[in-house]
C-alpha cells in the first residue's frame, strides 16, 4: 500500500476515503461555500479543498462516480483528469453536466474518484519502420464488434 499525503487547504475539507476494502478508487468530495449549480451542457470547476502529494512513479486518476454519471449526467468535462506527482496545487474536478437539467452539487458531496495508478515514462526512440503485426494499420472498428 502507498501513503499519499495531503494537506487541507481548507479545515472544512473531506479526506478522501474508500467506500469498501476493494474500492479501486477513494471518493473526492466536493468543498463549496454554498451549493453549486451546473446547467445543461455546461462545465464547472468543483473545489476539494485538499492538495496532494502523488508518489514518484505513479499518477493520480480522476473518474466519474458511477452513480453519479449515470443517474444525474455528471462527469469529469476531460474524461480522465491526471495529477502528476510533481504538482501541489488544489485538486479540482471540472465537472460537466451531460445532462438535458441543472444539476446542483452541495457541499460535502462525492463528485469523483480518485485512483492511484503506476506510471512508466517511455523513451521514445525515432526509427525508419516499424515491425508488422496481423492487424497493420487497421484504425477505429477494423477489429470488429466481437
Amino acid at each position: 500500500m502507498e501513503t499519499v499525503r495531503f494537506t487541507k487547504l481548507d479545515p472544512a475539507a473531506i479526506v478522501p476515503k474508500y467506500a469498501t476494502a476493494d474500492a479501486a478508487g477513494a471518493d473526492l468530495y466536493a468543498r463549496l461555500p454554498e451549493a453549486l449549480t451546473i446547467g445543461a451542457g455546461e462545465t464547472k470547476m468543483v473545489h476539494t479543498g485538499i492538495a496532494i502529494a502523488v508518489p514518484q512513479g505513479f499518477a493520480g486518476l480522476v473518474y466519474a462516480r458511477s452513480g453519479l454519471a449515470s443517474k444525474r449526467g455528471l462527469a469529469p468535462a476531460n474524461k480522465v483528469g491526471v495529477i502528476d506527482a510533481d504538482y501541489r496545487g488544489e485538486v479540482m474536478v471540472a465537472l460537466h453536466n451531460h445532462s438535458p437539467e441543472a444539476q446542483t452539487i452541495e457541499d460535502g458531496e462525492r463528485i469523483a474518484q480518485l485512483v492511484i495508478a503506476p506510471v512508466v515514462q517511455a523513451l521514445f526512440e525515432e526509427c525508419e519502420t516499424l515491425d508488422e503485426t496481423e492487424r497493420g494499420e487497421g484504425g477505429f472498428g477494423s477489429t470488429g464488434k466481437k
